[in-house]
């Protein structure tokens, strides 16, 4: 069976369940009172058996009466998920049961879905979700419908009369694993090493990033707190009606985290421990050379101690890229491929979106739609250690 499906709670071992409903929806639960791990995978297996049996075929039993939502239900658990990738599924899932579900105001049969009809769910779902919803949310009525045509459940596809609505979102680029690979070899000797991994595997904003300080990690658990973060402060000149636009001044602010849900600690890999270790002795370095170096605690810092500046490591990400014949990526590209990364493992969309800060879950939602099209599985990548072991022991060392 591989990787057993069996886990110890409360007392007992208890195994995943997903059962199929009379809607053709997938519930899913788990069930426990287990004595032994043994007894817990053969439950498992007749779960996975009846659900199997239940759900093959099941197309032969739609008739005249099926409905929209019916349909749509069933088609993205039974058809839609089996050949796309997790990513995909978890974007999905929240398109319909987030999104499309809760903005059928009206269920129909699926012999009387018109182009109207389809057009009155997706104004609804556009009204109440900026962004990208409403076309990610055509895409599935465009996926559906295809395949209701092919299996005869309609006589005809009203999509091409749907409206489409644009993405307002702005395309960000990610690099793909052989890219990635070589990006981290390249970057492991900069000064910006330890930054770069905060965005890529941890997720961190710019201003997260920045405002990182020595004491914000744990070398007990290998956690870090994200509880500040550095942004630029700019001071206008006086009279711009009539001297124009103009910085008179600018200096660097410590606020609080972007949003409320921002106030989060993580977890780290092995590598960005050791990362801020050599970090550390980078700064007795310059303190030593340097009277005046000035400790403010951040990780990131000048010879003389003081913050770089907000834009610094863009602008060397841009270089470095540049020099090497890389796309150019910027810090929100590293945090959008860390959040590639999870979902490749198959963490909940829910769980992404309390790594990343986000303020809801339709944030993460929109994150990911700018990206879907261009993915590459990176799955091996992650398991692999970021396939840098030699790297890593030379920079232990």
């Amino acid at each position: 069976m591989g990787k057993s499906v069996a886990f110890f709670e409360n007392g007992s071992w208890h195994h995943r369940t997903k059962v199929l409903q009379e809607d053709y929806s997938v519930k899913y639960g788990k069930k426990g009172g287990f004595n032994t791990k043994e007894e817990a995978e053969e439950s498992y297996r007749q779960y996975e058996e009846e659900f199997e049996r239940k759900s093959s075929g099941v197309i032969i039993k739609f008739d005249d009466s099926l409905t929209f939502r019916g349909y749509l239900i069933y088609w993205f658990e039974n058809v839609y998920s089996t050949r796309i990738e997790i990513t995909t599924r978890m974007v999905g899932a929240y398109a319909v049961f987030k999104l499309i579900l809760p903005s059928i105001i009206e269920d129909i049969k699926m012999k009387f879905v018109t182009a109207e009809y389809l057009n009155d769910i997706l104004k609804r779902i556009d009204t109440t979700f900026k962004g990208v919803s409403a076309e990610k949310s055509r895409e599935i009525f465009s996926g559906m419908l295809k395949d209701a045509l092919t299996n005869n459940i309609i006589l005809y596809n009203p999509i091409k009369n749907v409206d489409y609505y644009e993405r307002n979102s702005k395309k960000v680029t990610i690099l793909n694993k052989s890219q990635l690979k070589r990006f981290l070899e390249i970057v492991s000797d900069s000064n910006w090493y330890l930054e770069i991994l905060l965005g890529l595997f941890c997720g961190l904003r710019r201003g997260e990033i920045q405002g990182t300080k020595f004491d914000d990690f744990s070398d007990e658990e290998s956690t870090i707190t994200i509880s500040r973060q550095l942004v630029p402060c700019y001071e206008l000149e006086d009279d711009m009606e009539l001297r124009g636009f103009k910085i008179k001044d600018y200096s660097i602010e410590e606020r609080d985290p972007k949003t409320r849900n921002s106030l989060r600690k993580l977890r780290v890999p092995k590598i960005i421990m050791a990362q801020v270790k050599n970090r550390k002795k980078l700064k007795e370095y310059y303190q030593e050379k340097n009277a005046n170096f000035k400790d403010f605690g951040y990780i990131g810092f000048q010879p003389n101690g003081h913050p770089h500046g907000v834009n610094s490591l863009n602008k060397y990400l841009k270089e470095v890229c540049q020099k090497n014949g890389l796309p150019h990526i910027t810090v929100h590209s590293l945090r959008h491929m860390f959040a590639t990364i999870l979902a490749e493992q198959g963490v909940p969309l829910t769980k992404i979106s309390a790594m990343l800060g986000h303020e809801s879950i339709h944030t993460t939602f929109e994150f990911y739609c700018e990206i879907m099209e261009d993915i590459e599985n990176i799955n091996a990548f992650m398991n692999n250690e970021f396939s840098m072991e030699e790297m890593r022991e030379r920079k232990c060392s």
